[in-house]
Order: C-alpha cells, then structure tokens, then sequence
C-alpha cells in the first residue's frame, strides 16, 4: 500500500508516532486497524435478509442417515 502526503502532513504524522515512541509505519497501522474496529459491521436486517433468502430455497432433503448412505455409495463407484 502506498499513501501519499504532502511534506507537512508527513512530518506532523511522523512527529505524531515519534510521541508515542513508534515507528510512522507501526503508527499507521494501529490507527488503521483502530479505525477498522469502529466500523460498523452488517446490520441486523441484513443479516436477517440473507436468512430469509437461504430459507426460500427448497432444496431437496431426506433421512441423515439415508443421505450418508447415498454419499458413502457414491464413494465406493
């Protein structure tokens, strides 16, 4: 990754980490991943959509143990 600043920019981020006795670039990714974990994730109704859309699907089923018995006969062809 490469993200450019203009000279005062950098030297105020550079002085920034210096303060907190870190390299610029170990600064940079405690801010970046500091920044990531206030991130909302997905909401609740997204999450919901997605349930409701797998349980739309009619996708055919039987017996588990009918259905291991037709996977372990594949295997054995």
């Amino acid at each position: 990754m490469q993200v450019l600043f203009d000279d005062g920019e950098y030297r105020e981020l550079q002085q920034a980490a210096r303060r907190q006795g870190l390299t610029l670039a170990e600064w940079v990714r405690q801010a970046l991943r500091a920044a990531r974990r206030t991130q909302p994730g997905d909401g609740a109704d997204h999450k919901l959509a997605v349930v409701r859309a797998a349980a739309a699907h009619a996708f055919p089923t039987a017996d588990i143990d009918a259905m291991l018995a037709e996977i372990e006969r594949g295997y054995a062809s």
